[in-house]
């Protein structure tokens, strides 16, 4: 399975020729769509990955790449964008140093939220490894399966 996908989309008034598109998983309660708002310009670092899967798919991002902001055990749906702006260093929170960090920008809130259940019902990313490898916490998305869940999320 190929992790970035090539295309060419207009974006703004700029076009972008690579790109990768990933989600992200946090429980609200730890880190929400509201708070990574509030980190402002600078972003947030997105550390605690403690999956090798997850953790090597962190490796893969790119400067600029988009994720999806999923909230994870409450509420398991889709809430935001945002966009890599630092890619994988050492997570200072692993004392073992084995793990990487990057680090993220807000970018959208969705005006409506997908859920794991609409996800689950909509044929054309029935594929996704949100629900193949429902644990996993960071995954890549195909572009095509990224227009949807935006047409989606309605932005």
């Amino acid at each position: 399975m190929a992790f970035r996908f090539k295309s060419k989309i207009y974006e703004g008034s700029r076009f972008e020729t690579l790109r990768g598109y990933w989600l992200l998983k946090s429980e609200p309660y730890v880190w929400s769509i509201d708070q990574q708002k509030k980190s402002g310009f600078k972003g947030a670092t997105w550390d605690g990955v403690r999956n090798y899967q997850a953790a090597n798919n962190l490796r893969k991002m790119k400067v600029n790449d988009l994720c999806f902001f999923y909230h994870s055990n409450e509420g398991k749906e889709i809430v935001g964008i945002v966009r890599l702006i630092k890619e994988a260093f050492l997570d200072k929170t692993d004392k073992k140093k084995r793990f990487v960090a990057v680090q993220v920008r807000f970018e959208k809130k969705f005006k409506n939220p997908v859920s794991l259940e609409k996800i689950k019902k909509t044929k054309q990313i029935s594929h996704l490894p949100l629900i193949k490898q429902s644990r996993l916490s960071v995954m890549p998305i195909d572009f095509k399966s990224w227009k949807i869940i935006c047409k989606m999320g309605k932005i």
